[in-house]
Parts: C-alpha cells; structure tokens; sequence
C-alpha cells in the first residue's frame, strides 16, 4: 500500500525549462555562439548543467574550461531562478489529491540545495513540502538509492510503502535499487518516448492525474 510518493523536481513537478535555458544561452551569448531553442536544451535539463553545456557548447566545449562555464550559467541561474518556472499542469491538482487521501509527498533532486529551496519558496503549491531531499544534502545523489531512503525515512514510512516519480534514467535506477515503485512522467523532460519506454519503469504515465489511480 502506497503512503508516500516521492518526486524528482525539475521535468517532473516543475517545468523549469525556460529559465535553465535562458541561463545556458545567456553564457552562449557572452561566449559570441549561437543560442538554442527550447526542442534542442530541454531533452538535456534532467541531466544537469554539464548535458545543458555540451548541447550549448557541443564540439566547442574541449576550449573552455569546464568549471568556469558551470559556474557562469548556475550565477545566472540563481540570480533568474524562477522567472518562467511553473508547475506542470494537473500537478497541483494531483498534489491536493494525495493530501486528502493522507499520502505523504517528498521531493528528491540531484538539484543543490542553495538552488532547490529558493526556488521551492517562490511556487505556491511546493513551499510547504517538508521532507526534501537534494542532490549534497547527503555524500551520494541519484541514481544511488540512499537520498530516495532518506526521504521515506523523513517521512516516516518503509521503501516498499514509497512509489518515486521522476523523468530520467538515474530516477527509475534509484526507484529501483531502493525497492521502491518507480514511475516514469512522460510528460517531463524524457530524451524520446522510445528511450524512456527502455528504462522499464512499473508505471510510465503521460499525465500528473494518473498516478491518482495507481495510489
């Protein structure tokens, strides 16, 4: 029986593609490239700033260094964190679900934590969730299953009592080997249906408002 879902934050409750890819593109512009539109960074998001940086960058990125093109995009990042972003749709909707059925809700991201709390304080419908979990708040992140157990464990329920929801590959890795339910949001920031099909997830939903019927 399902007492908490967990879920990764961006491409799976948040849609935060256009403020990520104003900030990759902003450091494409300082570097005199050509910017990219939405179809071509957004597959990257869930992958971190080093995917966004090789999509941005691409055979061009061996003539930087690396840790100053990092630092550039997340300074922009921090300073425009959420301009654009949102939630999904049906996403509030669903949460507001789960709370009446008494589920308790966590957030797990690879995301750091001087990102992801700034940014949760700014949307409505995610501030007040308290059991988050972010990609330093331990010495491991996603696809290890310890940041998924420590969110169970914060919320005071049993792996097997958890199902994750998340948009990448390292989600359902991390579902998995910390034997919980693993759902895949095909609504979120898959590489291509086909790809996200090959990570065999238990669930693999196109919208938020499904995962009511699976609780």
């Amino acid at each position: 029986m399902t007492k908490a879902v967990l879920f990764d934050l961006d491409g799976t409750l948040l849609d935060t593609s256009d403020d990520l890819g104003a900030a990759l593109n902003h450091v494409l512009e300082e570097h005199g490239l050509p910017t990219l539109p939405k179809n071509e960074y957004s597959p990257a998001i869930s992958n971190g700033v080093k995917a966004l940086l090789e999509v941005g960058f691409k055979d061009k990125l061996v003539d930087y260094d690396f840790a100053s093109l990092r630092k550039q995009v997340l300074d922009y990042y921090e300073q425009n964190i959420s301009v654009h972003s949102h939630c999904f749709d049906g996403i509030t909707d669903m949460l507001k679900s789960l709370y009446e059925q008494n589920i308790a809700v966590g957030i797990v991201t690879n995301k750091p934590e001087f990102l992801t709390f700034p940014l949760l304080a700014k949307i409505d419908a995610l501030k007040d969730i308290k059991a988050v979990v972010c990609g330093d708040t331990l010495k491991v992140a996603k696809p290890h299953p310890d940041p998924l157990l420590y969110a169970a464990e914060k919320l005071g329920v049993t792996a097997t009592q958890c199902t994750y929801v998340g948009d990448a590959q390292r989600d359902i890795e991390a579902a998995k080997a910390a034997k919980m339910r693993s759902v895949t949001a095909l609504w979120g920031f898959i590489p291509s249906l086909e790809e996200a099909l090959s990570w065999q997830a238990e669930l693999n939903l196109k919208q938020p408002k499904e995962l009511i019927s699976h609780i």
